[in-house]
């Protein structure tokens, strides 16, 4: 994706799992697929990076069901994941996922209230790879911890300073979400 992506003149991060392993500095288990995550507001030009990929969004959310997304088409809420393969016969690789912004300000697609200052979400791996802040990343697991969420969980949590613990408390705690997580924060 950084090489899809290294024309952007648009923020996008290496988003799930693989943004923690990036935090943590070694994998930590098998993927099936790349999470990126751009902003809804720049989603045709993260569509222009990916011209002649084949791209499909979940439509309506949560039912499993893709259709094409048309070239030019922007996607409104609640719309935002795309799944992307090279070509109709390739298997998915990438989920391309949207979220929103005010201004300088990212805001949760799941609830509004939870923000944080774009500049502060971007990590940047050794290559110069942009990624997403283990604390979003974690808040976003916490809605349905699988086991492989429990891993990045366990993998992370040393490795988050004061800042980052009080940042994802808070977004948990304002949520009701991760309450075993919580506990743990504390």
């Amino acid at each position: 994706m950084a090489e899809v992506f290294k024309q952007a003149d648009f923020p996008w991060w290496i988003a799930g799992g693989r943004a923690i392993e990036l935090f943590a500095g070694h994998e930590l288990r098998t993927h099936g697929d790349l999470d990126v995550l751009v902003l809804r507001r720049d989603q045709t030009r993260a569509q222009e990076c990916l011209s002649g990929w084949d791209l499909h969004v979940a439509d309506p959310p949560g039912t499993g069901k893709l259709r094409a997304w048309s070239f030019g088409e922007i996607l409104e809420e609640p719309l935002h994941d795309i799944w992307c393969r090279r070509t109709p016969d390739s298997p998915w690789s990438v989920q391309l996922m949207l979220d929103d912004a005010v201004g300088e300000e990212w805001v949760s697609r799941r609830d509004p209230r939870v923000r944080m200052p774009i500049p502060r979400l971007s990590r940047v791996a050794s290559d110069g790879t942009p990624y997403l802040a283990p604390e979003v990343q974690l808040f976003y697991k916490a809605k349905h911890t699988r086991e492989k969420d429990e891993v990045d969980f366990e993998a992370v949590l040393p490795l988050l300073d004061q800042g980052q613990r009080a940042w994802l408390l808070g977004a948990l705690d304002m949520t009701k979400l991760g309450r075993l997580w919580r506990k743990r924060l504390n």
